[in-house]
């Protein structure tokens, strides 16, 4: 598809990397021509330097032809204004706009066709829901959901040779926790692989386990892992995923404190969320934090806009043995360093964003076989994908011993109705099943039927 990203930024540029990897036409918009010059350089894409709401611009990136246009400027109102612009010429283009702005929620949904919008995306919402997922089972660094809440597939750190999964081989672990699960990706040393039975868990490894939510609270209960309610919540950066959070926190109970520098940005934050409370100083201040409570708080979460400083603040909420501690990240490729310190559950509000804007762009090149979730996992080396099984779907009915998928893809579960199926060698699947794959080693899994062997 002939594709054009409005917005060279860090969602742009990874959107760039991704979808040109796939094999895409790409075409980037920005106002600032060093920045193009620097994505041109890694990626075999064109450029167009100029104001993306402006026809000629358009004009140039050839948005006549285009298929999909995403638009993720800092602006929301030029978002919107380049899609409708873009659309006015040429009324058969798909638009993506990045709409960031809370108050903006209800119109952009409301008026979407006014807007010409074929989908919106709001990465610091679906940061804040996902860090909400991440205090409520904090022993898990990131969680990512498919089959509408069925099944899960979460990311588990084993901490020390005290650890009951510590030396084992995978073929033991149901035997250990007591119940279904399958661990459909490792992370050692940096490098991601997909396991065998008889692969043998060390100190240090992440690993992916696949489950259902209910198997989930058995499997932390077996490690010995006891979840207590959480009371206090101290939340560093009072950026938009700071306010979207506290709605969340407040409804379901907890207490509060929103920690940030700029005045302006704290009286806003205390007029809208009037229930919480918000403190003015220098977070990167520890003792400052301290005088605050923070020893006192069951939960900690670190989103300034500063990377360095949120790991900081992550390592020292784990020094304080705060139980509870989540990290925002606003570059994902700082998550690789992180691998020997512990800050707790990492969120990338730039990456959960692509991997929506990746999933609908899969869906409308693939109308057939398409994805129906997409989650980046392993620091980027891996991908969940499911998909829904359908007459067009290959080998349906077939036992899987008598089946070959493709190297490095792994079938991590089949939800047949309310009924989840971990896959063994007489498992088969049929048209209605939703099925979840993890692929590594770079493959691109564009529909159902790429994870079979040629």
């Amino acid at each position: 598809m002939y594709i054009i990203i409005a917005g060279d930024g860090k969602v742009g540029e990874m959107l760039t990397r991704q979808l040109s990897a796939e094999g895409h036409d790409i075409t980037l918009i920005d106002r600032d021509a060093d920045v193009l010059e620097s994505s041109i350089e890694q990626y075999d894409v064109m450029s167009v330097v100029g104001n993306c709401a402006s026809m000629e611009t358009l004009r140039q990136a050839g948005v006549e032809r285009a298929d999909l246009l995403i638009t993720a400027t800092s602006s929301d109102e030029i978002n919107l204004l380049c899609c409708m612009t873009a659309h006015g010429m040429n009324r058969s283009l798909h638009t993506i706009a990045r709409i960031r702005t809370p108050e903006y929620a209800e119109s952009v949904y409301a008026m979407r066709k006014t807007f010409a919008l074929s989908f919106t995306v709001n990465p610091e919402r679906q940061a804040a829901a996902e860090i909400d997922h991440l205090l409520k089972y904090p022993e898990f660094l990131h969680r990512e959901t498919f089959a509408q809440g069925l099944v899960e597939i979460v990311e588990i750190r084993i901490k020390d040779e005290n650890s009951k999964l510590a030396n084992q081989p995978l073929n033991r672990m149901e035997s250990i926790v007591h119940c279904q699960t399958l661990v459909c990706a490792v992370t050692r040393d940096g490098q991601t692989t997909i396991p065998s039975g008889d692969f043998v868990l060390r100190a240090g490894d992440r690993i992916f386990v696949t489950a259902s939510a209910q198997n989930l609270s058995i499997l932390l209960k077996n490690l010995g892992i006891i979840q207590k309610r959480m009371k206090n919540a101290m939340l560093v950066g009072g950026g938009r995923i700071c306010y979207y959070l506290t709605q969340r926190l407040l409804k379901e109970g907890v207490n509060v404190k929103i920690i940030d520098q700029n005045q302006a940005r704290c009286e806003a934050l205390a007029e809208s969320l009037p229930k919480a409370v918000v403190v003015c100083m220098d977070a990167s201040i520890h003792s400052n934090l301290v005088k605050e409570g923070l020893e006192e708080c069951d939960a900690l979460v670190a989103m300034t806009g500063i990377d360095e400083l949120n790991i900081v603040l992550g390592v020292y909420g784990s020094a304080l043995n705060i139980p509870r501690i989540v990290t925002k990240l606003g570059r994902a490729d700082n998550i690789r360093i992180l691998d020997d310190l512990s800050v707790g559950g990492i969120v990338s509000p730039k990456e959960l964003c692509a991997n929506q804007i990746v999933q609908y762009v899969r869906a409308m090149h693939n109308q057939v076989g398409a994805a129906v979730t997409v989650h980046s996992i392993a620091d980027g080396q891996a991908e969940a994908i499911e998909f829904v099984v359908d007459e067009t779907t290959r080998h349906c009915g077939t036992e899987l011993k008598d089946l070959k998928l493709r190297k490095n893809v792994l079938l991590a579960s089949i939800t047949r109705g309310r009924d989840l199926i971990f896959p063994r060698g007489d498992t088969y699947f049929q048209p209605g099943d939703r099925m979840v794959v993890v692929s590594a080693g770079g493959n691109v899994i564009s529909q159902i039927n790429d994870i079979f062997a040629k």
